[in-house]
């Protein structure tokens, strides 16, 4: 396919539900599983995006000949919610300077903090040229309806370097991710250990024993309909458990999520005398597998660490998997072997002034990020990895805009 970027129409869609299936997944391609038409149109199609939410999907596509060659998932957000890369500092600065911070455009997966490309685009086209084609349209829709900003979230480094020159601001977060280092059993895996962090894991799979718990995972055909009201049981039910806590997802949701996803869920169950206890639902695609949603109906000792990443890690290793993402926050997963890796995100602010003091304020943020991500790898819980110079959490420090 030749580059049709003399030739291209740009629009702005009103869902990704809306859009051919078959299309859009070509632009997918073998990245994240939660760009992809299933799991996006899964969440429309339940009203979790809607105005009411403050998501707004407005997919901006370009076409040529009729056929998508390159795409954002794109939102018009009337709030910060479900973000995850959070601004709310950002909006109270614009609203004490009378500046209006919402709606602002975002690009981005909804209550998702996975990275991922942002910018989609047809594997036969030049991809750098047509992020910074995409980074332009998105600055001047937002200069264009006098909006406050355009976030691109979670986004990967080269699609972060490419929006800097189009005077997006980079920042840099944290997250924590195991990586697989040819391990063939959990024992394995845990030999990477100094002796008192492999004691301490060792002490934790014993309590589901010592409590009568048996962990069963679910995946592809052994995932039907009856599975969706425990799926959402356990979901309200952390939900419930935190102050913080907001319900973006409903049981439909869980539902065509079931029909549509089915291929990619890993959900790993606790039981109890056979009844389940506690549950968390995971994403697998190519070599990667996400953790996402976790619950639990009742009060157990070290369900939660069995259940989200022990059980999730021997999956990976069983299934050969390469890394194993599961989600934002929590220094606790530093302690069992999952190091700290960075994240990126874009930021256009219209303002000058607002603008100039986020880059400041980010400017100060990236550098105690990057000391952060350094200081957790030398002071890795797995004895090899802050030697390990093949270690994949090593590869990048990120783009720096300052």
């Amino acid at each position: 396919m030749s580059d049709p970027a003399s030739k291209v129409e740009f629009s702005l869609e009103d869902g990704v539900a809306g859009l051919p299936r078959d299309e859009w997944d070509a632009l997918v391609g073998d990245d994240s599983p939660f760009l992809e038409w299933a799991f996006l149109s899964s969440l429309e199609d339940s009203g979790t995006l809607a105005p009411s939410s403050g998501w707004t999907p407005r997919p901006l596509v370009a076409r040529h000949a009729g056929q998508l060659v390159a795409a954002c998932p794109l939102y018009l957000k009337t709030n910060s919610e479900g973000e995850f890369v959070f601004d709310h500092a950002w909006a109270d600065a614009a609203y004490r300077a009378g500046i209006d911070y919402f709606p602002k455009l975002l690009v981005g997966v909804p209550f998702s903090p996975v990275g991922g490309r942002r910018f989609l685009v047809h594997p036969e086209l030049d991809r750098p040229a047509w992020i910074r084609q995409l980074g332009g349209a998105l600055r001047e829709i937002g200069r264009s309806n006098g909006l406050s900003s355009v976030h691109v979230n979670f986004c990967r480094p080269d699609e972060a370097d490419a929006l800097a020159s189009l005077d997006f601001h980079t920042r840099i977060g944290l997250q924590y991710h195991w990586h697989n280092r040819g391990y063939s059993t959990f024992e394995d895996y845990l030999g990477d250990f100094r002796s008192k962090r492999r004691n301490q894991v060792r002490r934790e799979r014993r309590a589901l024993d010592e409590q009568d718990v048996r962990i069963v995972t679910r995946t592809g055909d052994s995932l039907g309909p009856e599975h969706v009201e425990t799926m959402f049981r356990f979901y309200i039910s952390t939900i419930r458990a935190r102050a913080w806590g907001r319900q973006y997802l409903n049981r439909d949701t869980f539902t065509h999520l079931v029909e549509r996803f089915r291929e990619r869920l890993v959900f790993i169950v606790a039981e109890q005398a056979g009844e389940p206890v506690a549950g968390t639902i995971n994403v697998q695609k190519g070599d990667a597998l996400y953790g996402r949603y976790w619950g639990a109906t009742r009060e157990l000792r070290h369900l939660h660490f069995n259940v989200c990443y022990y059980a999730a890690v021997e999956h990976c290793i069983r299934h050969g998997l390469a890394r194993f993402e599961p989600g934002a926050g929590g220094e606790y997963k530093q302690v069992r072997g999952f190091d700290a890796s960075p994240t990126w995100s874009a930021h256009w602010i219209a303002e000058p002034r607002l603008a100039a003091a986020i880059e400041q304020y980010l400017a100060r943020e990236r550098a105690e990020a990057e000391d952060t991500i350094d200081w957790y790898r030398e002071h890795s819980a797995l004895k090899s990895a802050a030697d390990d110079e093949s270690d994949p959490t090593r590869e990048t420090t990120g783009p720096r805009a300052d």
